[in-house]
């Protein structure tokens, strides 16, 4: 009885380590690098603490009139002068289950103008769903990005 108990007891235990090794992966598979779907920029995904940040990490075009871009349609006027290469867009997501990230902002450096956001991972960890709104979901926009690293 003990050993038919005992083997219960290992066999739920290796079940919820499983289980919770799972989740961890799939919550992390955002991270990484991403092209963008009009191919200008790569956007590196990180995690710090619970919550995932996207910044620029290349340009198809990283300069202009022979200087590196920076941040000109920031409506603070203290920020036009970042450079673009670097710049956080994506902010404070956190993974909702079933390959979405949720809660988050993404800022548009082309038009200055920061949107809630939602991600969704598609294709096998291939592509993401971009989505940018205001309001509600339902009123936006989704660009799909592509994995690049792996």
């Amino acid at each position: 009885m003990r050993k038919i108990t005992l083997g219960v007891l290992l066999l739920i235990s290796t079940v919820l380590i499983a289980s919770f090794t799972f989740n961890h992966s799939s919550e992390d598979q955002i991270v990484g690098e991403w092209l963008t779907g009009n191919q200008k920029a790569k956007i590196k995904i990180f995690k710090k603490n619970d919550r995932y940040y996207g910044a620029i990490n290349w340009l198809k075009e990283p300069l202009k009139d022979g200087k590196p871009k920076t941040d000109t349609n920031n409506p603070d006027a203290a920020k036009r002068s970042q450079p673009i290469m670097g710049l956080l867009l994506l902010t404070a997501f956190k993974y909702d289950g079933d390959d979405e990230w949720e809660d988050g902002h993404i800022y548009d450096p082309e038009e200055g103008k920061t949107y809630s956001c939602n991600l969704t991972l598609k294709d096998n960890g291939k592509t993401l769903h971009v989505r940018g709104y205001i309001g509600i979901s339902l009123i936006g926009r989704t660009d799909v990005w592509t994995r690049v690293d792996k």
